[in-house]
């Protein structure tokens, strides 16, 4: 790949990459901006070994999402959205977000699930593209999914209440 239709793609995928960033990321714009640095350095990087057999915005999702697992900062979850609250008021969290609810919820859930529920509701990937972006199996990727949406509505839930 040539470094002029590197740039062409990412600058095509670039907010879709911040938007599954920021959520994986609950919103903490730092960690963001320090994550996609990291995630399209690591792409350029790698870029001469993409092979244009799949979406590019999968591939560069799968380097990010390694990415975001191996940022220790990002991994830490939460017992409950009053924790999260705190916690992203100390991280400088962007608390005008208007989803900032969900934001809270989602760093309640292990990165796994995370990924999976940020994945299909928020980018709209398919069970089958998520198990090839998070190296996993179809039926883990369920499960995540399963298990995600029902710590997600109890948070929420108990947040309401």
């Amino acid at each position: 790949m040539t470094r002029e239709l590197f740039i062409e793609l990412v600058e095509r995928e670039q907010e879709a990459l911040r938007g599954f960033l920021l959520a994986l990321c609950c919103g903490n714009k730092d960690d963001v901006d320090d994550l996609a640095q990291d995630a399209l350095v690591k792409a350029y990087l790698s870029s001469a070994g993409y092979q244009d057999r799949g979406r590019f915005r999968s591939w560069l999702f799968k380097i990010a999402h390694n990415t975001f697992l191996n940022h220790k900062a990002s991994l830490r979850c939460t017992e409950s959205i009053d924790e999260a609250r705190a916690l992203g008021e100390e991280k400088g969290a962007d608390s005008s977000f208007e989803h900032q609810s969900l934001y809270l919820a989602l760093r309640t859930l292990p990165p796994k699930e995370r990924s999976a529920i940020t994945l299909f509701y928020l980018n709209g990937y398919s069970i089958k593209e998520i198990a090839k972006i998070t190296d996993t199996s179809e039926e883990a990727v369920k499960k995540q999914l399963s298990r995600g949406r029902d710590k997600l509505r109890e948070q929420l839930r108990m947040d309401k209440g």
